[in-house]
């Protein structure tokens, strides 16, 4: 127990030193080593560094991200949101559900939290302010809809758990979709009920409103406008799922297909958006990006290599496992501490973390980790809206920077709510995310 403390002690000072996150798990993993005797991982390290990214599975991830930086930096986020208002512009909170649609919709295709918040915020927020909605609900609703990046699939975080855990990742992706679907419904539920409040109560509100829906009116025609440019995204990420799901690739195969799919139709419904000086921007982040992952998911392993070696893993699942309470209350203690780790961590560094650790207590509980990836998912996803790590709520605060961060925190709590609200319905429902997994002919 002592030595577990001090391990922690020191990994929280190297990690609180600012250093990156992949070099401070290698630096604290090198320090208890030598300090505590872990001679055993110390004289393997180039071995653990390599044999842990050496995996197949991890190649869906550049792919992946390769498809996302391409739909982000073309104006399919734009076109998506547009096409999507004028089709729900009528109706009472139709500007705020349309920003959580178009959030979910490009999530699917890009995977990405910050990059949603981004895409979709940047024409969704000062529209909404234009219109009167309160500061709350604009910034709300898009820091609320961009945490849908990580659930709805394709879902970086959720690779990451399946080579974690070694769970079918096909089978994560569809047990994303109707979690993903319902807090959307959730999400948009909710930006109804508070503008119907608002509408009821805010008479300059009312008169904002009610002036843009006096000149705010679009023919069938002008409503579909916009919908044969985003059509083809939307077609894209279905056809993947639909090859997960019915076996005809595998996510490896899916992925290579999305990222060509995603630079040809960029270059055939955006002509001359893929510059080169675009195309340099795109790579850059893809290598960024891909490199992080597969350095923090190196150096995790070697400190968790490490925490073997002392018998600290094993002697935390001992305590977990003797805990004389009923699982759901074990449920409950991990979703507290995974929620407490959202508010420092990101969702990356969390689950190579602590996956592998809690990976063979969740089984012995008797509890699906397919069901586990997706409550693990919508976990991370609260994470990325409570302070201080919260990206998606700086993500805004850069949109509007005129706005409180006080306001966008407040506007963004109904959202973390609905959030853990979703933890509690799969709870009781599981079936929602284990429905399609299990009928899976792939």
């Amino acid at each position: 127990m002592i030595e577990g403390l001090a391990i922690v002690a020191i990994t929280l000072v190297i990690v609180l030193t600012g250093m990156p996150l992949a070099f401070a798990f290698g630096f604290a993993g090198v320090v208890c080593a030598v300090l505590f005797g872990a001679t055993g991982p110390l004289g393997m390290v180039a071995n653990v560094l390599y044999e842990s990214v050496n995996t197949f599975g991890l190649l869906t991830i550049p792919l992946f991200v390769l498809m996302g930086v391409v739909i982000a930096n073309s104006p399919a986020g734009s076109d998506l949101y547009e096409a999507i208002h004028r089709l729900l512009y009528r109706l009472p909170g139709g500007l705020a559900m349309s920003n959580i649609a178009a959030c979910g919709l490009f999530a699917a295709m890009c995977g990405s939290s910050p990059a949603t918040c981004a895409a979709i915020g940047t024409s969704g927020i000062p529209e909404m302010r234009k219109r009167g909605i309160p500061d709350t609900l604009a910034a709300g609703s898009i820091v609320g809809g961009g945490t849908l990046g990580i659930l709805i699939p394709p879902s970086i975080v959720l690779i990451v758990y399946g080579i974690a855990t070694e769970t079918s990742i096909g089978k994560l992706f569809i047990a994303g979709v109707l979690p993903g679907i319902l807090i959307m419904l959730l999400f948009c539920i909710w930006a109804f009920i508070q503008s119907s409040f608002a509408s009821n109560n805010a008479s300059q509100s009312r008169s904002i409103e009610a002036s843009f829906e006096g000149r705010e009116m679009y023919t069938w025609s002008e409503r579909l406008r916009y919908l044969p440019r985003a059509l083809p995204f939307i077609l894209l990420v279905l056809s993947i799922i639909v090859s997960i799901y019915g076996g005809v690739a595998t996510p490896s195969e899916a992925a290579g297909l999305g990222a060509l799919g995603s630079i040809l139709l960029v270059l055939i419904v955006y002509r001359g958006t893929l510059n080169r000086q675009v195309i340099r921007r795109v790579y850059r982040h893809v290598i960024n990006e891909t490199a992080m992952i597969m350095l923090m998911a190196a150096t995790t392993v070697f400190f968790q290599s490490v925490l073997t070696d002392l018998y600290i893993t094993q002697r935390l699942l001992g305590v977990i496992v003797n805990i004389e309470a009923s699982r759901w209350v074990i449920m409950a203690l991990i979703n507290l501490l995974l929620l407490l780790l959202g508010c420092f961590l990101p969702p990356f560094a969390i689950i190579l973390l602590v996956a592998q650790l809690l990976h063979p207590v969740i089984v012995g509980f008797g509890f699906d980790p397919v069901w586990f990836g997706v409550v693990v998912t919508i976990n991370m996803e609260a994470g990325c809206i409570t302070p201080p790590f919260g990206i998606n709520l700086y993500v805004v605060k850069g949109i509007a920077p005129d706005m409180p961060i006080a306001r966008i925190l407040k506007g963004s709590m109904p959202f973390l709510i609905i959030l853990l609200l979703g933890i509690v319905i799969l709870s009781i429902f599981p079936e929602l995310a284990l429905w399609l997994p299990r009928n899976m002919t792939g």
